[in-house]
């Protein structure tokens, strides 16, 4: 049973979430502080934390900031909806992925699960040799799955697991289309409904991300009304 911890000062959402994952199965020890977050960490580690970003006495940035120094743990941020900034900096500094408030907990879970597995595998050896793990490189993009890490023009890029899912789905097969359901597959659960809107989404962001490194990146085509495509630069 994976012990999660959750940190947010905002009570109602600390039991709702809570008890969301407790009928998953998970262990759930919560926090309403980052300070509080902090003190509880130095007894013992969860397998993953959920922490909001703006919290009284230590927030959240700080908190990862203080937990990178000691453990490579999943962390998912709780973002408010016009955090963008926020998002950039803690992915950054070593936050796993993000989920924007107002939130689909069943989102949330899914999210939770699909790092754990990665977590799991990679501690324990326990990934072949597989599409899924093996490093891409595409002329200028280079993505490790296993390091979860992605480089441009040897110039590193912060994405989300989302967008980490997406790209690797593109990239792997460079110049065939994906469709927005086939999108939907690779990075939501069967359980997981989202519209079309949230891909185009996704995308958007993941080619503000990559711009970052290169303001001519193009490599992510629309075709539209039939989905998107890598084209290998």
């Amino acid at each position: 049973m994976a012990k999660i911890a959750l940190v947010d000062d905002d009570r109602n959402i600390l039991t709702s979430v809570a008890m969301t994952l407790e009928a998953e199965g998970f262990e759930v020890v919560t926090y309403n502080d980052g300070q509080a977050a902090l003190d509880g960490f130095n007894i013992g580690l969860p397998d993953l934390a959920v922490l909001d970003i703006k919290m009284p006495r230590m927030d959240g940035m700080d908190l990862l900031q203080r937990l990178r120094q000691k453990t490579k743990m999943p962390v998912i941020f709780l973002t408010s909806k016009d955090d963008e900034i926020d998002e950039v900096l803690g992915l950054r500094m070593g936050a796993d992925d993000y989920v924007k408030k107002p939130f689909s907990q069943r989102l949330l879970v899914e999210r939770i699960r699909a790092l754990l597995r990665r977590q799991d595998a990679i501690e324990n050896n326990t990934v072949g040799d597989t599409e899924e793990t093996k490093v891409i490189e595409r002329g200028n993009l280079r993505m490790d799955p296993l390091r979860h890490s992605v480089s441009w023009k040897g110039k590193e890029v912060a994405l989300t697991v989302t967008e980490f899912l997406l790209l690797q789905a593109l990239a792997q097969r460079p110049g065939f289309v994906k469709s927005r359901d086939q999108l939907m597959d690779v990075a939501y659960d069967d359980q997981v409904y989202v519209d079309d809107r949230t891909i185009d989404s996704h995308i958007k962001r993941l080619r503000k991300k990559m711009r970052t490194a290169d303001d001519e990146f193009s490599a992510i085509e629309t075709l539209y009304g039939i989905g998107y495509r890598y084209n290998e630069e």
